[in-house]
């Protein structure tokens, strides 16, 4: 491995690890930073047809997660009985709190979007926790099943760069 090689890892490395960093911190597009990481390596600095294989594995890992972290959470929402209206406004509170109140406001915005949805809807306040606490659980999950996928494709792409040694 050259220099220029070594740079190149070493740079992409650091956009991996700022992609697990931004699953929990919902200010960076996580997976997609994990994922352009690794795509920058495979183009500029590995060579042969390891690199493309490597990042074909990576490719589907984040598809797979994009379309888990979405379907699996949504389900488990809809089976709970929250409504899509509730999703809307906590999702749209959320972007405003991401704005208002930085690293904390998305969650906070979601969790008082969704609160505030279902207080409307139910009349009470009492009764729109129990939704509130099934979206904050789908929000969990999603969270999870993101971070687990930023970690495969790190130890997915820890094995290529090993490979290349």
């Amino acid at each position: 491995m050259d220099e220029t090689e070594l740079i190149i890892t070493v740079v992409c490395g650091l956009a991996v690890l700022a992609g697990l960093v931004g699953v929990v911190v919902p200010v960076l597009p996580g997976l997609l930073l994990s994922w352009a990481g690794v795509g920058a390596w495979a183009v500029f600095a590995a060579e042969g047809w390891q690199r493309w294989a490597v990042f074909g594995a990576v490719t589907v890992l984040a598809l797979g997660a994009t379309a888990a972290k979405y379907l699996w959470p949504g389900k488990q929402l809809k089976d709970s009985g929250v409504p899509n209206r509730s999703l809307f406004v906590g999702a749209a509170l959320g972007v405003v709190g991401f704005f208002v109140v930085p690293v904390v406001g998305l969650p906070l915005g979601f969790v008082l979007g969704i609160w505030l949805a279902e207080w409307t809807r139910l009349g009470d306040r009492a009764r729109a926790w129990p939704s509130t606490a099934e979206a904050l659980k789908a929000a969990g999950l999603s969270m999870l099943i993101e971070f687990a996928a930023a970690m495969a494709i790190t130890f997915v792409w820890m094995l290529g760069v090993i490979g290349r040694l």
